[in-house]
């Protein structure tokens, strides 16, 4: 039987190359950040570790002649699951180590992207009468590790209200910082680690901290959202300042959250990635949830993906490893994290809207979609404009009606709901939206097809979408009516939407870029408009008069149906704990409820998957 060394490497001859964007030319001296790969661990948790940090260090000094730097080039040491390291390397001494005979791979360290309740009555997943004695159920020793930009541990979705005491396996630990204390973890956030996130400057040195910096915590919200959704606590009455409101829970409630941060708004370092997965395999998690990847356009081989080397070796030692397949959809072979050992997500949408109505003049109303908090009423109406009437000074027309900036007069505009179209791919929604807020309209009504998927910006400014039929009848109105009028209302959540689920818009399509002949993504599950928990953010363009910071949010991409998975997984581990993560994997994909048949994707083509 071929050795699993034997069968990563084999999957190299079904691979393309990773082509890396950078300023760096071959003959450039200074020093950047690499990853070497070394294989796997011979010991497993018995390997001297430090015997094998030295034995980095003494490789590092055979081919560089920083000798002075050596050691304080060296980031990061893997050495659990596999074996290698991370360093300050020039082009030179990265080419020198990658032809050593114990070397399988060096890469320049890559920066990954992070792929950004009722999801879980969706799929049926515990009723309320499980989820109440779910606390007391063995799945109290099922481990999550997430790992992304940290976590909040004040958030109610990280209460251990009921759990038990952490499971004696456990081997992981709380790491403090200045704003984040031993005492934030708890029996349901049992652990929490950070990293040191590398500087874009080396100063030419060669020189970088090698101590974590920064904090567990989360200042992003990417990584609060998606620990709680795939094993969030049971939360009554949360919503997204009212909307939304329900009872949110991850998958498993009482599942143990781990968090591993490693990214920041900047994005993921692969080098940190990788350590993260060695510790998280050392610490005892049964799961990895990773809502983080590449660029669908620079993919690795697999000898050069931090996450694909890391999965592999999780997999050996009977750790599934969750993954989001990325946001470029609907195009064919974007999606990303291919491996066939990683269980690739991608994401869908569920039966709930959120729907805001254009109430006319005249009395009729339109049904719109958005996220908004409009403080707008059906009691008051204001004057409606048509940007394209309302033009700039040398305009084009076709700029003015599709708000783009610079193109229109604000004279006119201003303390009215403005109507523009989505003809222009140049110009997103977001921007049109900032374009006539600025102007000081009152409002906005944007005419284009909101795809299924489609993610929804959320604020206080009063915006909503509707389709072409409806933004017809109101262009028609406004050239018709010698006082046009309108209003704009705070959004609502609908639920009972059918057709659900569908393939999200964003959603990455297979095949694989690397190995067309595996099918991905693996799974499809929840990822438009998901509500979990979250920081306060205190944004006055995001948080409503008079009201206090929300502690949930309402996100969409497969970043949301990646946890969605790995709670799914959770519950399956909790009940059948001898499995194997391909016994996990293989009850998911073949357990089937029929929602809608056929499933439908966004352009109507049915899936074959």
């Amino acid at each position: 039987m071929a050795s699993p060394l034997l069968l990563l490497q084999s999957l190299l001859f079904l691979s393309l190359p990773w082509f890396f964007i950078s300023s760096a030319t071959s003959s450039n001296p200074i020093p950047q950040p690499y990853v070497v790969y070394m294989g796997s661990s011979s010991n497993g948790d018995r390997e001297d570790v430090e015997a094998t940090e030295l034995s980095h260090l003494q490789l590092l000094s055979s081919i560089s002649s920083r000798q002075k730097n050596r050691k304080v080039s060296l980031l990061h040491h893997y050495n659990h699951a596999f074996r290698g390291f991370s360093a300050m390397l020039t082009e030179s001494e990265a080419s020198k180590l990658s032809g050593h005979e114990k070397v399988l791979s060096v890469f320049p360290d890559p920066l990954l992207q992070l792929h950004t309740t009722r999801s879980w009555d969706f799929l049926e997943v515990g009723s309320s009468d499980q989820a109440r004695s779910q606390n007391h159920h063995p799945s109290n020793d099922v481990i999550i590790g997430v790992i992304d930009t940290g976590i909040w541990p004040e958030s109610p979705s990280f209460s251990d209200e009921g759990v038990n005491e952490v499971p004696a396996r456990w081997k992981g630990t709380c790491m403090e910082a200045s704003d984040f204390k031993k005492a934030n973890c708890n029996r349901k956030l049992i652990g929490a680690r950070y990293y040191g996130i590398r500087s874009s400057s080396s100063n030419g040195t060669g020189t970088e901290s090698t101590k974590a910096s920064g904090s567990p915590r989360d200042s992003v919200g990417h990584g609060t959202h998606t620990a709680s959704t795939a094993g969030g606590a049971l939360v009554a009455n949360a919503s997204y300042y009212g909307l939304a409101k329900g009872t949110a829970k991850g998958g498993l409630p009482s599942t143990r959250i781990a968090t591993y941060k490693t990214c920041t708004e900047e994005g993921c370092s692969g080098s940190l990635i990788l350590k993260a997965i060695d510790d998280a395999i050392r610490d005892g998690v049964d799961i990895i949830s990773i809502s983080i990847g590449s660029s669908s356009t620079f993919q690795a081989d697999y000898l050069r993906d931090p996450i694909a080397i890391g999965a592999f070796h999780a997999e050996q030692m009977g750790v599934l490893v969750v993954c989001s397949g990325g946001n470029d959809g609907p195009d064919a072979y974007t999606v990303v994290n291919t491996a066939p050992w990683i269980f690739t997500a991608a994401a869908s949408s569920i039966d709930r809207e959120f729907q805001s109505a254009v109430v006319l003049g005249s009395g009729r109303i339109f049904k719109g979609s958005a996220i908004n908090f409009s403080n707008l009423t059906d009691s008051k109406k204001y004057p409606l404009v048509y940007a394209k009437n309302a033009a700039a000074n040398f305009a084009p027309a076709d700029e003015a009606r599709n708000c783009i900036q610079g193109s229109i007069d604000w004279t006119k505009v201003a303390g009215k709901i403005v109507v523009c179209v989505d003809t222009d791919p140049m110009g997103s929604r977001k921007i049109k939206k900032l374009v006539v807020e600025d102007a000081k309209a009152k409002g906005m009504i944007l005419i284009g097809e909101n795809q299924v998927g489609d993610p929804l910006d959320s604020g206080v400014f009063p915006f909503t979408q509707v389709d072409n039929v409806a933004g017809y009848k109101i262009l028609k109105y406004i050239s018709s009516a010698k006082y046009p009028t309108a209003t704009i209302l705070k959004a609502t959540a609908v639920s009972g939407q059918r057709p659900a689920p569908t393939v999200a818009l964003f959603s990455s399509r297979g095949p694989g870029e690397l190995t067309e002949n595996i099918l991905k993504p693996d799974i499809m599950a929840p990822g438009v408009a998901i509500l979990a928990a979250d920081i306060p953010k205190k944004d006055p363009g995001s948080v409503p008069f008079g009201e206090e910071p929300s502690k949930f949010s309402i996100k969409s991409g497969t970043s949301m149906s990646c946890p969605h998975v790995s709670g799914a997984a959770a519950i399956i581990k909790s009940v059948h704990r001898t499995w194997s993560s391909s016994m996990i994997k293989s009850a998911l994909m073949t357990t089937v409820v029929i929602y809608v048949s056929p499933l439908l994707d966004v352009f109507s083509d049915l899936c074959q998957q």
